[in-house]
């Protein structure tokens, strides 16, 4: 039986990181991977290969450049699902050997099959060739992910009716898609397909959507759909979806209205991908949707010896968050010294428009009773905006009025993703308005944005008078 001193299961952001992480650290470590190439969810059939998707489609269709040239403006007139797959193959292929350079450079050793415990410190795995290998590891890291919700009344087939790793290998595009499940990857997918132009309608039994994201820019977002024509049907749930004959799908809602379409995205949800880990053996028990519980600071489950990072303990199921995760469990599982993790943390959607945000939302600032005041910027006050054609996004500050520190940043339009580290900056560094108001930015630029916004919240909350400091 080979042993190690750390095992990690999986090899997405959480397992890559908290590998790599052990190995320069000296230990000797052992990552399961029981896809056929290494990268996890992330890199096959989540990050890596949406965002690529969204980029394809909105250099292809042209979108960034339809404020200049008009809706009707497209790069390539006729945008196939091959054009889509084909930009999609090369980041991946990419992606797969930075990965695996990474691994060999590190001295990480791999293996492929499926693994499940025998006990909390030894784990069988069963390889593609279907033989069998006994692993023991001082400590063990579950790194597994997640995979979709696929619930027994939805008629999948792979074709007309998918979940979202399934819609990446679609062989044409649709020229209508109701996409089931307003949370981000729904959301996402559906205003990607948007902006090339096929007709979506989005279906969500909760009122609301993206609730953790702040108010106004969720209006303003859910303002930007209903413009391109999207429907949003939020309240409303899908009581049965039925294939037709002539290929088209039929959903009944509860309401009972009716809704034709070429194809059904189901997209409310994902499981924790444990179930064929035999936990019990090892003393874990995962919940309702496959999610194992872990110490916040360290990422220890309830087995001392095990832990668990990444999408798979749930919230906030970012691949960024979950690399942290990864190596911040691998240094406790070694026993190496840990630091804690940033407060602050960007979240970031890419849809059309991107939305990123960090710190508090305009309503938590409420419920906990902060004195407050905020700033905006939207993207067409800024030359840069202008030479972009954009004519929506906006910038949101929200600053305490007792101490004029900044307390959260909220971002919607291009560039959104990249913009919010400027506020994420400011706000682990515990900067004040003042920071935007007397700093200077590249110009034009978008991030000339944060000083349009601070001088918007500076002008309403009043310059303070401070004493010159004697010498």
């Amino acid at each position: 039986m080979n042993q190690f001193d750390l095992i990690v299961v999986g090899s997405g952001p959480a397992g890559r990181r908290g590998a790599i992480q052990a190995a320069k650290l000296g230990k000797k470590v052992l990552v399961i991977e029981q896809g056929k190439r290494v990268g996890g969810v992330s890199v096959h059939t989540g990050t890596i290969p949406s965002k690529t998707l969204r980029e394809t489609a909105l250099n292809l269709s042209g979108w960034r450049e339809r404020g200049f040239y008009g809706r009707s403006y497209r790069v390539k007139q006729e945008i196939s699902a091959d054009d889509l797959r084909q930009r999609l193959i090369i980041t991946l292929n990419h992606e797969v050997e930075v990965l695996e350079h990474q691994f060999a450079r590190n001295r990480v050793q791999q293996m492929r099959g499926k693994a499940s415990f025998v006990d909390p410190t030894t784990l069988e795995v069963v390889k593609d060739d279907g033989e069998t290998m006994l692993v023991s590891g001082t400590s063990i890291m579950l790194a597994v992910g997640t995979k979709p919700f696929r619930p027994d009344y939805m008629p999948f087939d792979g074709k007309t009716v998918l979940d979202s790793d399934e819609l990446l290998d679609i062989a044409t595009l649709p020229r209508s898609l109701v996409v089931i499940g307003a949370g981000v990857v729904g959301i996402e997918y559906a205003t990607i397909f948007s902006a090339l132009d096929t007709q979506v309608t989005v279906i969500d039994p909760k009122t609301t959507m993206l609730d953790f994201i702040d108010k106004e820019i969720v209006e303003d977002f859910i303002y930007q759909l209903r413009d391109r024509n999207m429907k949003l049907h939020l309240g409303q749930k899908a009581d049965t979806v039925e294939r037709l004959d002539d290929g088209k799908v039929l959903l009944t809602l509860d309401n009972g209205r009716k809704i034709t379409t070429d194809m059904v995205l189901f997209a409310a949800g994902r499981m924790g991908a444990t179930d064929t880990l035999n936990l019990p053996a090892a003393g874990l028990e995962a919940d309702n949707r496959g999610r194992l519980k872990v110490n916040p600071e360290t990422f220890q489950t309830s087995v001392p010896n095990i832990y668990a990072a990444g999408d798979v303990v749930g919230f906030p199921s970012l691949a960024s968050t979950s690399m942290e995760q990864g190596r911040i469990a691998a240094r406790v599982a070694i026993g190496a010294i840990a630091m804690e993790p940033q407060k602050y943390f960007p979240y970031g959607i890419y849809a059309v428009p991107e939305i990123s945000t960090c710190g508090l939302s305009e309503e938590e600032v409420k419920e906990r009773g902060i004195p407050y005041e905020c700033g905006i910027a939207r993207f067409r006050e800024t030359s840069r905006g202008h030479i972009m054609g954009l004519d929506s996004g906006l910038l949101k500050m929200i600053f305490s009025l007792k101490t004029r520190r900044l307390l959260g940043v909220h971002i919607i339009g291009e560039g959104a993703t990249e913009l919010v580290h400027i506020g994420q900056a400011v706000l682990n560094l515990k900067g004040t308005v003042e920071y935007f108001v007397e700093n200077t930015f590249n110009y034009p630029t978008l991030a000339e944005a944060y000083k349009i916004a601070g001088l918007d919240a500076w002008n309403r909350m009043g310059e303070i008078k401070q004493e010159v400091p004697k010498a």
